[in-house]
């Protein structure tokens, strides 16, 4: 196994050094044939990711099949401009000069996606690199095996295969993977293993994006639309049963208006998924039974006001909001990634920011509120990877906004131009005429020329 890995990583390695990958028309030719991909196959990944996760048609194909196919359009069009070399102010030090700063790719890329968006997560950022001007190999996760096996079939038969490679498998091949050399590595997961990756990739000096997780806060002020908060937080939390990694982990809420609160989540839910969330064809299903299980123990650390209900046999977990919730239960030390939500009762927004500020910096955060100041107090003394305010998720689907994560939730971020640049090297190019050649920065260093220095300098 491991010197087929690394058989494949020397195929790209030398395809890359060939000069193959640089042109512009052979990026814009696999990019192409991805978005063919998509399209033709749009079926084929939509079963695949109801297999996976039971997710719905509609929502497999907005978070999954057409965020792709939007994202590679964007850099197909954006190609050529993306990719020229942009010119920079030169100091007059450096006069007669000009400056630039060229893009060049970075060789070979390694790509690890997760289960919970496995097309998505797997593709953009790949689609980014190949953008850039690399090869590169793709991992997608074990855990969504049917998503893995249908990438598997498709990415050789539309993409180049001398630059770009498809290796599944579960921790042996990445592991695997991991031992080889790479000029980037992209992981999107959990901390855990994005600590395994960074210390992989430190052993050869690999630059690493990290995309990870956290529990991403919702602040909900008193001065809220309390209908459309409660409207845009269930919505965000119960897409793919929960398994987002900028879902809203939990609320907090100021407690004048928790009440109003839970009402408005109750008729929101009803209105998205009936009276019974179980027959709705419109709400995902837990990827594994370890999730269901560890989803369904973290469900005692709270009062289930709304929902509360599972069914193992489909790894069911009906949209589920917690109150009576201790800071200090297990449901409040771990991400969770599911379809529980804790609503915490604060006495005010001063002391909901002051919670978010002490714990580590999540990958998102929401608040919901009228008043600018609290808004403003929230954005100034708070930090996270990404912030929708009166809003969730939103911020992500932004091609001008860099998705990615601070501190323990990652580290790097991508989408839109921010996906291409993430791959490539800006090379720093000052070119000097020679038709003039000022004596002045020459020795010898006299009286005159150091009274000039210190005029421009």
């Amino acid at each position: 196994m491991t010197t087929a890995i690394a058989d494949i990583v020397s195929t790209l390695r030398a395809t890359y050094n060939s000069g193959k990958t640089r042109p512009l028309a052979w990026r814009k030719q696999q990019l192409e044939a991805l978005v063919r991909m998509m399209e033709d196959n749009e079926a084929a990944f939509s079963a695949a990711l109801k297999a996976d996760l039971g997710k719905p048609d509609v929502e497999g194909f907005i978070t999954d099949i057409a965020f792709v196919t939007s994202e590679v359009k964007a850099m197909i069009k954006n190609l050529t401009k993306w990719n020229k070399p942009q010119r920079v102010p030169t100091p007059i030090v450096a006069m007669p000069a000009k400056s630039q700063l060229i893009p060049e790719p970075l060789g070979v890329v390694l790509v690890i996606a997760p289960w919970n968006y496995p097309v998505q997560l797997l593709l953009v950022p790949a689609a980014g690199a190949i953008a850039a001007g690399n090869t590169v190999v793709m991992k997608p996760s074990e855990v969504s095996a049917e998503t893995s096996a249908l990438l598997a079939q498709l990415v050789p038969k539309y993409l180049d295969t001398s630059a770009v490679a498809l290796v599944e498998g579960s921790v042996p091949e990445t592991t695997a993977l991991l031992d080889q050399h790479f000029n980037h590595i992209f992981y999107t997961g959990n901390g855990t293993v994005g600590r395994i990756v960074m210390a992989a990739a430190a052993k050869n000096l690999t630059p690493v994006t990290l995309e990870l997780g956290g529990k991403s806060p919702v602040i909900v002020d008193s001065s809220a639309n309390i209908k459309v908060a409660a409207r845009r937080v269930a919505w965000g939390k119960f897409i793919n049963a929960g398994q987002t990694c900028v879902a809203p982990d939990y609320v907090l809420v100021d407690k004048a208006v928790e009440q109003p609160f839970i009402e408005q989540l109750k008729i929101a839910l009803h209105d998205f998924y009936g009276s019974d969330p179980h027959a709705s064809e419109s709400y995902a299903r837990i990827v594994s039974d370890r999730h269901f299980s560890r989803l369904t123990g973290l469900m005692k650390s709270g009062t289930a006001v709304i929902g509360g209900e599972s069914n193992a046999s489909d790894k069911y977990i009906a949209p589920t909001v917690l109150t009576d919730v201790s800071l200090d239960s297990p449901i409040m030390q771990e991400e969770i990634f599911g379809p529980v939500l804790p609503v915490i009762t604060v006495s005010n927004s001063d002391e909901a920011i002051r919670y978010v500020a002490a714990h580590d910096h999540p990958l998102a955060l929401y608040v919901f509120a009228e008043k600018q100041a609290v808004i403003n107090d929230v954005l100034s003394r708070t930090t996270a990877g990404g912030v929708t305010v009166n809003g969730t998720i939103m911020h992500l689907t932004s091609p001008h906004l860099p998705f990615g994560g601070v501190g323990e939730s990652g580290m790097g971020g991508y989408h839109g131009i921010s996906g291409v640049r993430l791959f490539q090297h800006m090379k720093p190019v000052l070119s000097r005429g020679t038709k003039l050649d000022p004596s002045l920065a020459y020795p010898p260093y006299t009286a005159r020329k150091a009274k000039i220095f210190r005029k421009i300098l």
